[in-house]
């Protein structure tokens, strides 16, 4: 726990003397309600289990402990001004525990300026999963560039004449000779032609 006094929003606990303020006005917040903060702003942004609670709050005691926490939990709330259907500041994730959601900060023991904490354990997690996603479409794109160049530089090249052909005429039969189209290798030219009144593909070289 911080020996020094943490803040959130408009709040201050002075662990030190016991105390919740808001804006510097002391609060009421006493018992197990300040003690569930505490424990909470010892992990800031960390899930901290209802069996823990339970445990730290009531060891080796026979009391309706879930009663008793849950009651705590909405005490808390209540002075804080929060709430479990929006929560600003305690998230409840169920069947698990409870998680302090809004970022604090903690002054130094030699310092009176107040400093922000370490990046919480989800926050981390985020950046990590961000730094990872950029370093993934930095692969991908790397991967699509290198294979465009592979591509354009293997891909087969088409055969052509540095001089244009001499053009000529080279059908002479009656009748309609029409299409006509260079090969590939630029080494003949396929036509239509409709000899003998029948529409065929001649070529000529």
């Amino acid at each position: 726990m911080a020996s020094g006094p943490v803040r959130f929003a408009a709040f201050e606990v002075d662990f030190r003397a016991g105390e919740l303020r808001k804006n510097g006005v002391k609060l009421k917040l006493t018992g197990q309600p300040y003690q569930v903060l505490a424990i909470l702003l010892e992990h800031p942004g960390q899930v901290v289990a209802r069996e823990e609670l339970q445990n730290r709050l009531w060891p080796d005691t026979f009391v309706d402990a879930e009663h008793n926490l849950n009651t705590a939990i909405n005490k808390l709330r209540e002075v804080l001004g929060d709430s479990a259907e929006n929560p600003r500041f305690i998230e409840t994730l169920p069947r698990r525990g409870y998680r302090f959601a809004f970022p604090v900060q903690v002054a130094r023991n030699d310092s009176p300026d107040l400093i922000p904490p370490d990046v919480t354990t989800a926050e981390k997690k985020s950046s990590r999963r961000r730094r990872a996603r950029a370093y993934g479409a930095i692969v991908l794109g790397a991967a699509f560039v290198l294979l465009a160049s592979m591509w354009f530089f293997t891909r087969p090249s088409v055969p052509h004449s540095s001089t244009p052909h001499p053009l000529s005429r080279i059908t002479f039969d009656a009748g309609l000779q029409l299409g006509p189209t260079w090969s590939s290798d630029g080494h003949f030219i396929a036509y239509a032609s409709d000899r003998g009144g029948k529409l065929d593909i001649g070529s000529s070289k």
